[in-house]
């Protein structure tokens, strides 16, 4: 950048700096680039003209040679007037995501993080709970002598050290944090430590409490938020960390009570009562809706109930809500829970239980980052509104300019691929390259044993959609009893059910519970997700025998039938509906 050093007049000193902030402007960023133009100590404007277009010349011959040319490009729109391209305020699976995309399209990227890198997801969600999961799960398959005889094996007594299974939670949970950090590092990206606050929305103020020398104030061209979430606890129930907790706390498995509630029968709630029970432990669902497992297709949570419950030292109370919670003493005083009825607010009954878990969902993280400054109001739940492209929305529902929020600090689908998939469609919005996610191709999986796997629509739902908009719906199901590997695992138990339209053969659902169904839905997903159709992926090829020939099965026995031209044009002139097929 060339340096200025001219007494002139203030005509003249103006349009320097003029000249200057345009220079700057057109300065790639990510190159070294010194302009070593003589100028004279006093310039006229002719001049002064002359001399900057040729250091903008040598700027733009440097950065066409640059081996980061697209970069260059890229950085150069922003240029010199922010210290980045792009800041993400949050550094869990979505902000780690948003950043490795921009710095692929060529943005200067810094993550402001006031925890740990990976966030929930990585030290105190997904992959912490999966490491229990697999540990429990290995338990759970070696204790049962019927299932393991019947494939000829003998197994001994088993035991397990409970620390050791925390341990390998801890240990998985610190290496993938590690794991993503380094990926950042590598790839320039800055990591600032710090809670951060807005001042407008260029400008970013992040520090520590009670910590002076860490933070500062740095500008960006975006701002994209991704706080992510904390466990919600409802109003009344004290968290005391021991015996009435949530799962940050139920993750450290720092003890196994005998007898645990779980309130809410979720995601969260299914899995920490498929680890408990494999370590021995008796489990009481806490339910305000009127059936266990609400948010699942209603055929499918049968069966989950089935395979996951019955069978299984679980009971459940649906239709209440814990309206009161007592903590107790590990060993010595129980925890008591007081039920109320949800529809009439009447108590019904108190529990006595060893340990509570709280297992009802998550609120967002957004308190504190100064929204009010950029005009931006939360809902009542806490949650950013945004709109399809992921631009914040301000309290007068227009776009914020430059702001962008993702995951699960906006409330859209509370899953860290999600809030990845958002990071990834905000930073083409950013880059002028129109881009809305589909949330319905984004899949769900709850890592039970077996697991359950959905993408897309609900059976209730897409009967309700087939009503309203008047066409056909198309439902095929495949049991994994028909499925060879299935078989040779003995893990026969589950079933595939896809949902679509008859008449177009749009998939508009597919649920799946049995045998990794976790890892069988992204054919599905992908499908949604590309618009795919049954007839398009009809003939598909599958290896066998693998469990994926369970969507084999499942798309082959779909059967689309579209409504032939000539009864079209009947029924168009006739000025007719087709009927709706049952």
């Amino acid at each position: 950048m060339a340096s200025f050093t001219a007494h002139s007049t203030k005509a003249q000193a103006s349009l320097a700096s003029s000249q200057q902030a345009k220079l700057v402007s057109a300065r790639p960023q990510r190159s070294t680039v010194r302009c070593n133009a003589s100028l004279p100590v006093s310039l006229d404007s002719r001049q002064l003209n002359q001399a900057v277009n040729r250091c903008i010349r040598v700027s733009r011959h440097v950065a066409t040679r640059s081996s980061r040319g697209q970069r260059c490009a890229v950085v150069a729109m922003a240029g010199a007037k922010y210290d980045y391209d792009l800041v993400i305020i949050g550094c869990g699976v979505g902000g780690h995501g948003a950043a490795l995309h921009a710095v692929e399209q060529g943005m200067k990227v810094a993550v402001i993080e006031g925890h740990d890198i990976g966030g929930t997801c990585v030290n105190r969600g997904c992959v912490p709970s999966k490491a229990l999961l697999a540990a429990s799960g290995r338990i759970r398959d070696m204790k049962n002598e019927m299932h393991m005889k019947s494939m000829g094996i003998q197994v001994g007594s088993v035991s397990f050290d409970r620390a050791g299974v925390a341990a390998h939670a801890t240990q998985l949970a610190s290496a993938i944090q590690g794991n993503l950090k380094r990926s950042l590092e590598a790839l320039g990206v800055d990591i600032l430590i710090g809670q951060a606050k807005f001042v407008d929305n260029h400008t970013i103020k992040y520090g520590l409490p009670g910590r002076v020398d860490v933070g500062g104030q740095v500008t960006a061209k975006d701002v994209i938020i991704a706080t992510g979430s904390v466990p919600f606890v409802p109003p009344g129930i004290p968290i005391d960390g021991k015996t009435v907790f949530t799962s940050d706390h139920a993750l450290k498995l720092e003890w196994l009570p005998n007898w645990v509630a779980i309130i809410g029968s979720g995601y969260i709630g299914l899995e920490f009562s498929d680890v408990y029970t494999a370590l021995g432990c008796e489990v009481t669902f806490i339910e305000a809706m009127d059936k266990i497992m609400p948010g699942f297709d209603t055929e499918i949570a049968r069966m989950a109930e089935r395979l996951l419950i019955k069978g299984r030292p679980i009971d459940y109370h649906t239709g209440v809500i814990a309206t009161k919670v007592t903590p107790g003493v590990p060993g010595v005083k129980p925890v008591e829970i007081e039920l109320t009825d949800f529809k009439t607010k009447k108590v019904v009954d108190t529990l006595e239980v060893d340990a509570c878990m709280v297992a009802t969902g998550r609120a967002p993280y957004t308190n504190g980052l100064n929204l009010g400054s950029i005009g931006v109001e939360t809902d009542r739940r806490g949650f950013v509104p945004v709109s399809e492209k992921m631009e914040v929305l301000g309290s007068d529902g227009k776009v914020v300019p430059n702001v962008y929020c993702i995951g699960d600090a906006n409330g859209k689908y509370m899953l860290a691929h999600a809030a990845s998939a958002q990071g990834i469609s905000a930073v083409e919005n950013m880059l002028g390259r129109p881009n809305v996610l589909n949330h319905l191709s984004i899949p769900a999986a709850c890592f039970t044993h077996p697991e359950v796997s959905f993408v897309g629509v609900t059976q209730e739902k897409a009967e309700e959609m087939a009503k309203e908009q008047g066409f056909p719906l198309g439902v095929a199901k495949t049991s994994f009893k028909a499925n060879s590997k299935a078989l040779a695992e003995k893990e026969g138990e589950g079933m595939a059910k896809m949902l679509y339209r008859k008449d177009t053969g749009e998939i508009l659902g597919v649920h799946i519970i049995g045998l990794h169904a976790a890892d069988l839905i992204h054919e599905a997903s992908n499908a949604i997700a590309t618009k795919q159709t049954v007839q398009d992926i009809k003939f598909a090829v599958h290896a066998h025998p693998t469990l994926s020939e369970v969507l084999d099965e499942l798309i082959k026995s779909a059967h689309v039938t579209p409504p032939s031209s000539s009864s079209n044009s009947s029924a168009a002139k006739a000025g007719a509906k087709q009927p709706v097929a049952a």
